[in-house]
């Protein structure tokens, strides 16, 4: 091995030994509990050989029985009741230590996974907007989902399993080898080639079941983008065809799993013939021995026993080499997360902050999500608290970016943004987020009931709290005449509720949060001039008294600004406080447009 390769090797034991110190105590209990079945495994077969040998047969009890049972002369009928003892006592035990394995293998495996899963999903709300839109919502959801799994498959499933399989394997060949070395052999000749079919065959299976569940993924997935497309494959009549493309991938994944379970069925088919060539030659050499009185009849029977047994923890071997490869890929993909750094990180002596007065500056602002490419370029502007900014400009000039680095999710490249004079980057990131009310174009609501949406604002807050909040929005009248009021489920991402109500409830969480500054990002564009003018009113209660930035491409909604700055390009390229000025120029510009 290269000294690149054993250093991997000696990392990926480093971080292994790492993850797993917290569970060491219980995974060893997992351990010793599937270690005990080995000796109960090996007794099964124990009582049919006194029955023939000692029962119907001439020979007297073994060594170590006279030794247990504290005498070498007993009846036929006490024999018999002794190998009946052994076998129900051996069936209790190992059907009380499959319980107990199943019992603790499944709290010890729960835990870890649910420790695994909250590390995952905790690091990956740390991790900035940037990285989430890089990687996507579909590839954090699977890592949470399934490669937080990884300690558990390989700490509490696979190797428990693996050495199980292992000493089980070799406890039957001292056995056998003990009852006769010849039979032995043949078994020994036997389990290499079963070995190597196994390996053999589980990375083709294992393609076959990925090419399975890739195929009926994408089955899901059309499904999914049709049904939440739904309205669109109406409006355009497109239902034989969507249904078409379902039964396409459909078809696809059971022609997949087809091919599966005939390699699964060849495989099976190979396995059960060399098993039964095996026992096949056992049984005509055992028979000789028995014959010669090299071997009792019990003896001959037991190895038959092991022989037919000894393919499965073989089997299992195979399985559990590859599940050790699949866990390791699955940590691997959980510690690429867990070694992700936030571009925000919170400084050692960061200062708390109660509550902002709410002045806000830009210093020489430049920005880039990544080193090519400036957003923003040499940006600078105050904000006085209490006062209410206006930004503009086209599709791409920066807007949104500047609310961005005003809530931290992003820090600047160049320059600095303060608070209260301050930089942002010297307080504690909840208490500087706890200072922002934010109001969005697209307001998407989780899926509970209204008043438990409202209370995402504030989670301590009174029902009292929440129908003020509502109130002073002017969403209460049509909360109350939903089907149960506050009680009412608002559907996945609220889309019971039209896009006005939806912008409300957004509103009522604002009122709630009774923040000192308040972000609004083009909070009323995708509504009509009907709903619009409805809530610039209702906004205009919110703004009172709170330093208030706002994005917007409407007129309407800068009436109440005190200033205006126009982006172009990511530069500010005007600043004035000539408000109506601005205002008209953008209503002529939109007239002449259309």
């Amino acid at each position: 091995m290269t000294s690149e390769g054993r250093g991997s090797s000696g990392l990926l034991k480093g971080r292994l030994l790492g993850e797993l110190r917290p569970y060491l105590l219980p995974v060893v209990l997992v351990f010793i509990v599937s270690l005990a079945s080995i000796p109960i495994t090996l007794v099964i077969p124990l009582p049919i050989k006194i029955i023939v040998d000692n029962v119907l047969g001439p020979q007297a009890l073994p060594n170590y029985l006279s030794i247990l049972v504290g005498s070498s002369s007993l009846s036929k009928t006490t024999i018999v009741l002794l190998a009946i003892s052994i076998l129900l006592a051996s069936s209790v035990l190992n059907y009380t230590l499959g319980l107990v394995d199943i019992w603790w293998t499944s709290k010890v495996g729960n835990r870890i996974t649910l420790d695994m899963r909250a590390r995952l999903f905790r690091q990956l709300q740390r991790l900035s907007i940037l990285y989430h839109d890089t990687k996507g919502v579909t590839d954090s959801t699977y890592r949470v989902q399934n490669d937080a799994t990884w300690l558990r498959q390989l700490m509490v499933d696979t190797l428990p399993s693996m050495l199980t399989s292992f000493l089980t394997l070799g406890g039957m060949i001292v056995v056998m080898t003990i009852l006769d070395w010849q039979l032995a052999a043949i078994a020994l000749a036997v389990s290499p080639v079963i070995l190597l079919l196994t390996i053999l065959y589980r990375p083709r299976l294992r393609a076959g079941w990925k090419k399975v569940k890739t195929s009926e993924s994408a089955a899901m997935s059309t499904a999914q983008e049709s049904l939440s497309a739904a309205r669109e494959v109406k409006a355009f009549g497109q239902e034989g065809r969507e249904n078409e493309q379902f039964l396409t991938r459909y078809t696809e994944s059971a022609d997949a799993m087809l091919k599966v379970f005939l390699q699964s069925g060849t495989y099976n088919l190979l396995i059960g013939v060399i098993t039964a060539a095996g026992l096949s030659a056992v049984l005509y050499v055992g028979v000789g021995h028995v014959q010669s009185g090299a071997l009792s009849l019990g003896g001959l029977l037991i190895v038959n026993y092991y022989i037919t047994q000894i393919y499965n923890p073989m089997r299992d071997l195979g399985r559990n080499l590859l599940d050790l490869q699949q866990s390791f890929a699955g940590m691997d993909r959980f510690l690429e997360v867990m070694a992700e750094q936030p571009d925000v990180l919170e400084a050692s002596n960061a200062r708390p902050l109660a509550r902002a007065k709410g002045r806000i500056a830009f210093e020489n602002v430049s920005f880039g999500y990544d080193k090519t490419n400036r957003v923003l370029q040499d940006v600078s502007f105050v904000l006085e608290a209490g006062k209410r900014l206006g930004v503009v400009g086209p599709t791409g000039s920066g807007k949104t970016t500047l609310s961005s680095l005003i809530l931290r999710f992003f820090d600047t490249t160049t320059g600095r943004v303060t608070l209260d004079g301050v930089d942002l980057k010297e307080y504690k990131v909840a208490d500087l987020r706890n200072q922002y009310a934010v109001v969005l174009q697209d307001t998407v609501l989780f899926s509970t009931s209204v008043a438990e949406n409202i209370r995402f604002a504030r989670p301590d807050a009174t029902t009292e709290e929440i129908v003020a909040a509502a109130k002073a929005a002017s969403a209460h009248d049509f909360i109350m005449n939903l089907p149960n009021g506050y009680n009412t489920e608002v559907g996945e991402r609220g889309m019971k509720l039209s896009g006005g109500e939806r912008q409300r409830i957004s509103i009522a969480l604002a009122f709630l949060k009774n923040a000192p500054i308040l972000l609004l990002d083009e909070p009323t564009s995708a509504l009509d001039v009907k709903t619009e003018t409805s809530l610039l009113n209702t906004i205009q209660e919110l703004m009172k008294g709170r330093t208030t930035f706002m994005i917007a491409h409407r007129p309407s909604t800068l009436r109440n600004c005190d200033s205006i700055i126009m982006l172009e390009n990511g530069r500010i390229v005007k600043e004035t406080t000539e408000v109506s000025a601005v205002i008209e120029s953008m209503t002529m510009t939109r007239i002449s447009s259309s």
